[in-house]
Formats: structure tokens, sequence, C-alpha cells
């Protein structure tokens, strides 16, 4: 007995129900990425805290102290990592998600299951290194004296935001890695250009108003500016229309790598 995979047309067709009955192997999948991402290292989940921790104070040094740019009148270190939290989150997830078809060879070509789970566990694995770097964002702001805003409840609509575009440009790039292996060459690229034009070192307020519009094309300006007012509120004003733009993008991306993603999943088996 074999089940053949067709291609599907309409959002019916996508059959996201079929996920969410195999919802108990995707926790099992997401919790074996958790496991096996610090196994055999000396220390362990304590590089939740240091990868994050060395890129803000290379961002200190650069931009904070060199540079000297503005930071909303935040410490440049506080102003740092609470937008490297959101930026790291997502572009761990979507590393993760878009490698994991590729990853999981040997568990798509033997068994049947919705190949989305794949991406998605891998995008669920990455939150617990977001909670665990967290909390010395919690330690900072205790360091150097800084309120939490009232607004602090909306970090976690903006956090589903963020998981939602790794997921929707993970699951594109997960079926495209499949058909062209040139895809793991192009991934650091994205990942590393993305953070420098997305505003993790800098205030998007610096962009000139002509090009603001533009630049919230990119869908993590209107989440990073997002999580920075949910924080500290005051000067750091959330701009709507980049939150309203990030939302319609990563609807965008989700239904479109959806589909793509449905519509080439019956290939994955005989070309990896």
């Amino acid at each position: 007995m074999h089940k053949v995979l067709r291609p599907r047309h309409g959002l019916a067709r996508l059959k996201l129900a079929e996920v969410w009955e195999y919802r108990e192997l995707m926790f099992f999948l997401a919790w074996r990425d958790i496991l096996v991402r610090y196994k055999q290292t000396e220390i362990g989940i304590l590089w939740a805290f240091l990868r994050p921790f060395i890129t803000m104070v290379i961002f200190t040094v650069v931009f904070g102290r060199l540079a000297k740019l503005p930071s909303a009148n935040l410490p440049y270190p506080v102003f740092a990592l609470a937008g490297l939290l959101p930026w790291q989150l997502f572009s761990t997830a979507f590393s993760e998600a878009a490698s994991s078809i590729v990853g999981s060879g040997q568990l798509v070509s033997k068994v049947y299951f919705p190949r989305l789970i794949i991406p998605i566990s891998a995008t669920f694995s990455v939150l617990v290194d977001f909670l665990v770097s967290s909390l010395m964002l919690a330690v900072l702001m205790i360091w150097y004296g800084v309120r939490v805003s009232a607004s602090i409840v909306w970090l976690i609509p903006l956090t589903a935001l963020c998981m939602l575009a790794a997921i929707g440009s993970g699951i594109l790039f997960a079926a495209l890695y499949v058909r062209y292996r040139d895809i793991r060459h192009i991934l650091p690229f994205i990942v590393q250009f993305g953070l420098y034009i997305s505003p993790v070192a800098f205030m998007s307020t610096m962009i000139p108003a002509k090009w603001r519009l533009l630049y919230s094309l990119n869908p993590m300006v209107g989440v990073i500016d997002g999580f920075r007012w949910a924080l500290f509120g005051g000067t750091n004003v959330i701009d709507m229309p980049a939150i309203a733009l990030s939302v319609a993008l990563t609807v965008v991306m989700l239904i479109g790598g959806l589909y793509y993603f449905r519509n080439t999943e019956r290939l994955f088996a005989d070309i990896i």
C-alpha cells in the first residue's frame, strides 16, 4: 500500500488540517532538534546567550561608541539587544527551516507524513533559544534601570508575526533548496544582508521619509520597531503603516510559500 502525492490547487487543497493531525510528530521533531542542537558541545545551552552577547558587544563598540548612532535615549547595549532578539529569532528559524527538508532526506524518502511538518518543527525549536536569550535582555534592563513599557503584552503577537514570517519564507526556500542546491550558498548571504538592512543597530527613523515606505518592504522593519515600542515605549513610537505592511507581506509570503511547497513536495523523495 502506498500513497501518491499530487499537485494541489486552491486554498482548500492546502490541507493544513493534515498537519494538525500529525501534531505529535511535529512536536517530537521540534524536541529532537532542540536536543541535537547543543549535543556534544562544551557549553550547551549557553550558546543561546553567547551568540547574541558577542554580536551586541560588537554593535555597541562599532555603532554605539565609534559611529555614535542614536539609540532612542536608551543605553546602546539594551537598544541593540532588543533589535537582535527578534532578528535572530527570524534569521535562525528561517535558516533552519530552509535546510530542514534536505537535512531530513532519509526520513522524507522512506515514510509518508505531511512534509510541512519538517520546516515548521524546525522553526518552533528556535523559540527555546529566543526565550533563553530574552533573559539576558531582562538582566541588562535591570542593570541599566530601564523600565518596561505598559505595551509589553504586544510582544506576543509581534513574536507570532516574526515566526510566521520565518515559516513563510522558510518553507518556500526549503522547497527551492530540494530542487536547486545553489540555495545553500545563497542562504548565508540573505541572512547577512538582511541583518544590515534591518533596524537592528540603528533606528529606522534614520531612513529619509521619502524612502521609508520602500524600506518597510522588509517585513522585519515593522517587527523590530514593534519590539522596541512594546518593550520601552517613550520615543520608540510604533509605526503602524510599517506594522500593517509587515503583516500583509507575511501573509503573502506564507500563502505563497505554502502553495509552492505543496505543489512540489511530491518530487522531494525522488530528488533527494
